[in-house]
């Protein structure tokens, strides 16, 4: 995993103790992605095991068995929605999120630091909203027992707190390489800091 801010490994150990646990806080998040996308496999996998085993029972005895994972279009939309949002903070800090640098790259390295700190503390701040707004819609799915309309109704912040997760994570994130650029001049994701 890249470090945000190097300069924290040779701080007093609570500062070094805070970058562990966030470091581990976004990496877990990003196994925690590969895990829910792993389960996408299974389940997939499992359902077109049920379909062959449906049509060579159709085929030997003229009728099907009827084999099907209830739902698994719902459960796998939300493992994916769970997948992806766990996934971003993790893709941040190890900088495979798509940047475009044409026009910035020509910019002198004091524009570059104040653009690139604009754009953490924009990002940082609709992140931030979008958790807010992410969290209220999970407690009023929660208040008033919403339910997915599929063959299994399952309640719907169940798969929200797996988003609201992602976000606050990323918004973490933002806010985290925001002050390692304004008090120490790097990012995690940009590639002169990487290890």
């Amino acid at each position: 995993m890249y470090r945000a801010c190097l300069v924290f490994e040779m701080s007093p150990i609570g500062d070094a103790m805070i970058r562990k646990i966030l470091d581990n806080i976004y990496r877990y998040s990003g196994w925690l992605a590969a895990v829910f996308l792993l389960l996408i496999c299974v389940l997939v996998i499992c359902q077109v095991g049920c379909n062959l085993i449906d049509r060579v029972s159709a085929l030997i005895t003229g009728t099907a068995v009827g084999l099907t994972i209830p739902s698994y279009a719902d459960f796998t939309g939300f493992l994916l929605a769970a997948s992806s949002f766990l996934a971003l903070a993790y893709t941040l800090r190890s900088g495979s999120h798509i940047r475009v640098t044409l026009f910035f790259s020509h910019l002198g390295k004091k524009v570059q630091r104040i653009l690139e700190g604009w754009c953490l503390f924009f990002a940082a701040v609709i992140t931030c909203y979008f958790s807010w707004y992410t969290g209220y819609l999970l407690y009023e799915s929660f208040i008033y027992n919403d339910l997915s309309p599929g063959m299994v109704a399952v309640p719907l912040w169940i798969p929200q707190t797996a988003m609201l997760l992602g976000l606050v994570i990323l918004s973490i994130s933002l806010l985290d390489d925001l002050f390692c650029l304004v008090f120490f001049g790097t990012t995690s994701y940009q590639k002169e800091y990487k290890k």
